[in-house]
């Protein structure tokens, strides 16, 4: 059974905002997040965080290595897009319309690995329905004071199950539902 993890990059003070040029990773931690979505079953979007990740379904002539090698990456994995209103969804994606719960647990069900949902509502919906096995932040040494909150609402009981320093700035904190 797939695992689904809510993983986002976060400031100090809980704000999420992937335009912040605090946001950009240092070379070390985008190999780790090219190495994060090699070992990836899959990721689960929203349609806001969707249209922001379809980037990578490019191919832009200034990419360096690493963003080419994170693009094969993401590329090459299953994406399954819950939206209302998108028709139609990119390569390599599926849209996830009606019963979320329903369609989350056959996901589970049907798949092993990592499920990586990115964006906080979407989170929060799949929180709600008890479906985020583990959650993942990825603490940035800025401060913004305002923005979208990395959880779009109440959380569960936390427990937290490892602390890892990534690069210079950044620290992961991984917690799972107590």
């Amino acid at each position: 059974m797939a695992k689904i993890v809510f993983a986002l990059n976060q400031s100090l003070d809980g704000f999420v905002d992937h335009d912040h040029p605090a946001f950009q990773p240092d070379p070390v931690l985008f190999r780790h997040f090219i190495d994060d979505v090699r070992g990836l079953t899959g990721c689960l979007y929203g349609r806001r965080m969707y249209e922001i990740m379809r980037y990578w379904d490019g191919d832009h002539v200034e990419w360096d290595a690493p963003e080419r090698e994170y693009a094969a990456a993401w590329q090459s994995k299953p994406k399954w897009v819950v939206s209302r209103t998108l028709k139609s969804v990119g390569p390599n994606a599926s849209l996830i319309e009606g019963d979320l719960a329903a369609a989350i647990r056959g996901l589970k069900a049907q798949h092993e690995g990592e499920i990586e949902v990115a964006g906080p509502e979407l989170a929060h919906s799949l929180t709600e329905l008890g479906l985020v096995d583990e959650y993942r932040l990825y603490l940035h040494p800025v401060v913004l004071g305002h923005g979208k909150p990395f959880f779009a609402g109440p959380r569960p009981p936390l427990r937290l199950v490892a602390s890892d320093r990534i690069g210079e700035k950044v620290i992961r904190l991984t917690y799972v539902p107590a």
